[in-house]
């Protein structure tokens, strides 16, 4: 408890003792002012003068990014260090940086940072207390100071006191790189240093930088801890049992997680252990382009209060939002408290799953609507990551649908190999009993182009009778090229809806598109296959076969 005499002995500590308290453990030696654990008005009104952003109609923060308007992947390193180097999963996705150049690249945003005005944020990542990592972010600036408040755990006042960071981040997103000096590619280089426990992000404005860079720390500090660090969300019934959904983006990941009838724990990244399920952040980050009032009522209005931070949504001179304007990017953000969502469960915690969705947009319409999965199927599908873009999603894609594998639904994100994330969920899905379903909420009746995409109320019907185990004990039979478990009836949905096939008018051309893509995950499995048990090698020869 704070007491007067505390409040009387910080008035008397000069601007230097408090900026080196709040630095400590950074590097980091102010020579200008220092604002440490502001609150979100303060932090909003700083954005305000520093000119670097503008209030919305309805009192959010808008700011734009520049030129990096998401993840830059190819500026991601991670520094190799005698203590990791045998763990990490090098390559394309964990490239290597020497500990002479990120000593480099660190003592020059040191020196950078100190001649500006900082932003200090203290947060958690992680609502389980044993599995907590205490985060201490020096920024240059306010809205990240904000998205960092938001989109984190943000600490009692009186653990404030004493806070030590376990990871410190400098984010320094005005200073440029030089790959000569720095070892790096570009003039933009996300850092990470596990031996140091810190990570420098220069020359990116775009925020998404910062919560993936600490969900990359869960992913290799929790397997340690026999906790598997996840890329998904997950909601909670009344009567307590969770639900988990993976997908990659565009799947219907927070859509489908934010369910009236169930209280959400988070949108994005968690932890499952024997205490249960938790989620690492304290806040959201919705992708919010042609979001609707309508069809997501709870993000519609969390996107349109004060403390929200929008990247890139435009707004008119008066501050409405246009939310269907893509001109800056189709990746526009909003960032709020968790709070903000009315439905949600506050501790951030559940118990053990009882069911575990896995999401696929599956442009080419093979895919049933939804399958149930074996554990060594889950597994094989886990590793698999699958979804597919259409076109318009991304500049330069044809017309045809491309297959897209991202292991563990994440893997951008997974310094370790991602056998060592499947073998845990495979292990803990058997240990709890828990029921495992795929979801396509792509096409139906034909390819892009050709079908027409799922009904979104098919799908919460489907995912309803799942959830609440009425699915699991009904009837289903096994369809010919993935060997899927597809539901033999479900009340009010057609017999059409649950046979991709039967919905195709030319099931010749299903069985080419069918074969097309058991191909697709047959090449993208091969790099696995050594790794992994006899058990999800028949489910790939079984796919193949």
């Amino acid at each position: 408890m704070t007491t007067a005499a505390d409040h009387a002995a910080t008035r008397h500590k000069t601007w230097r003792t408090l900026a080196a308290e709040a630095l400590a453990g950074t590097g980091v030696h102010a020579s200008r002012p220092v604002y440490a654990n502001l609150t979100a008005p303060a932090l909003v009104a700083e954005a305000l003068r520093r000119n670097e952003g503008r209030l919305a109609w309805d009192g959010a923060l808008m700011v734009e990014t520049g030129v990096h308007t998401g993840r830059s992947v190819q500026d991601k390193f991670i520094v190799d260090e005698a203590s990791v180097t045998e763990d990490v999963w090098w390559g394309r996705i964990n490239q290597r940086l020497a500990p002479d150049k990120f000593a480099t690249l660190r003592s020059r945003v040191q020196a950078y940072l100190q001649g500006q005005e900082l932003f200090v944020q203290d947060v958690y990542a992680g609502a389980d207390p044993a599995h907590r990592v205490r985060v201490r972010m020096v920024t240059e600036g306010a809205w990240q100071a904000l998205f960092a408040r938001n989109m984190f755990i943000r600490p009692p006042e009186r653990e404030l006191e004493a806070f030590e960071p376990d990871y410190v981040i400098l984010h320094a997103p005005h200073f440029h790189a030089d790959p000569a000096i720095d070892g790096v590619r570009s003039g933009t280089a996300i850092a990470l240093s596990f031996g140091q426990r810190m990570i420098v992000i220069a020359g990116s404005e775009y925020a998404g930088e910062i919560k993936k860079s600490i969900f990359t720390v869960m992913n290799w500090i929790l397997p340690q801890q026999d906790v598997l660090p996840m890329h998904c969300s997950a909601n909670i019934s009344e009567a307590g049992d969770v639900a988990l959904f993976f997908g990659l983006s565009g799947t219907g990941k927070t859509t489908l997680s934010s369910d009236p009838k169930r209280r959400l724990i988070g949108d994005d990244e968690h932890g499952w252990g024997e205490s249960g399920v938790f989620n690492f952040e304290g806040g959201c980050y919705a992708k919010v382009i042609n979001l609707s009032k309508d069809a997501e009522p709870e993000i519609y209005a969390a996107t349109h209060r004060f403390g929200t931070v929008l990247e890139n949504v435009i707004g008119d001179h008066h501050g409405r939002l246009n939310l269907a304007d893509d001109r800056l990017t189709e990746n526009t953000r909003s960032c709020y408290p968790v709070e903000y969502i009315p439905n949600v469960e506050l501790s951030g915690r559940g118990g053990q799953p009882r069911n575990v969705v896995m999401l696929t947009c599956d442009a080419y319409g093979v895919m049933p609507p939804i399958s149930k999965l074996t554990p060594s199927q889950a597994m094989y599908h886990f590793l698999s990551g699958y979804t597919a873009r259409v076109a318009g999603t991304e500049k330069g894609m044809g017309s045809s649908p491309e297959a897209t594998f991202s292991t563990c639904f994440g893997a951008p994100f997974l310094p370790r190999r991602p056998e060592v994330y499947g073998g845990m969920l495979e292990r803990l899905i058997e240990r709890h009993s828990a029921d495992c379903w795929l979801v396509n909420t792509g096409w139906s009746g034909g390819q892009y182009g050709v079908g027409r995409r799922m009904s979104i109320r098919h799908t919460r019907a489907l995912l309803n009778a799942a959830l609440d185990g009425r699915l699991a004990r009904g009837g289903f039979r096994r369809e010919p090229f993935f060997g899927l478990s597809i539901p033999e009836h479900v009340p009010d949905i057609p017999p059409d809806v649950l046979d991709p096939r039967r919905s195709w008018a030319d099931k010749s051309a299903y069985d080419r598109m069918a074969r097309e893509l058991v191909g697709s995950f047959e090449k993208n499995f091969r790099s696995y296959e050594e790794a992994v048990g006899e058990d999800v090698r028949a489910v790939a020869i079984r796919a193949a076969a």
